[in-house]
């Protein structure tokens, strides 16, 4: 038999003051699920507000506002199950660090306001690579890994150039739907 006074385990146990659980108890694991149905009862109201009138393939411009509005609410629904029936079961504790990185959030957040700010001055193309660019330098930062330096500047440039530019051809060139371009021929 053993003496449960003494731990078999060395380390901090959960009633040491230096361990934090900062899993989310059942109150707030349930206000996750709500707000997921709150969201999905706003998705419904709007899709029935957009006219069902059925275009190409017999589906109507409301289909997938009302397929994400009954995903929500569905969703939603099993979260505040889960939650009321014994919490998130094997969840793990987050992981990150204890306090808000906002230097970090201050370049991801930057690179979606430079986005804004300069797609119609630069062009689609240009303005999405500053972004990728600039989000991905914020979330580098985040994991501690710094900015890289020059090289490394190169190649998030480049790489935001290859995804910008092939979905800029193909919404304006494929799909005809015109996206914000440098150029008059709408190639940049």
């Amino acid at each position: 038999m053993t003496d449960r006074s003494s731990p078999a385990v060395a380390g901090p146990s959960p009633e040491s003051p230096d361990v934090v659980d900062a899993t989310p108890g059942p109150l707030y694991q349930t206000l996750v699920g709500v707000a997921a149905i709150a969201v999905g009862g706003v998705m419904a109201a709007g899709a029935a507000a957009i006219p069902s009138d059925a275009g190409y393939a017999g589906i109507g411009p409301n289909a997938l506002p009302w397929f994400v509005a009954v995903v929500l609410i569905v969703c939603g629904a099993w979260l505040v199950w889960e939650a009321r029936t014994g919490g998130f079961r094997q969840v793990e504790p987050p992981s990150g660090a204890p306090k808000a990185d906002w230097l970090s959030a201050a370049w991801v957040a930057g690179a979606v306001v430079a986005n804004a700010a300069l797609i119609t001055t630069i062009g689609f193309v240009f303005a999405c690579t500053l972004c990728f660019a600039l989000a991905v330098r914020g979330l580098r930062r985040a994991e501690g890994k710094g900015h890289g330096g020059p090289r490394q500047i190169l190649i998030d440039v480049v790489t935001g150039l290859l995804i910008a530019a092939p979905v800029f051809w193909l919404f304006n060139k494929l799909l005809a739907l015109n996206l914000p371009a440098l150029t008059a021929g709408g190639w940049l």
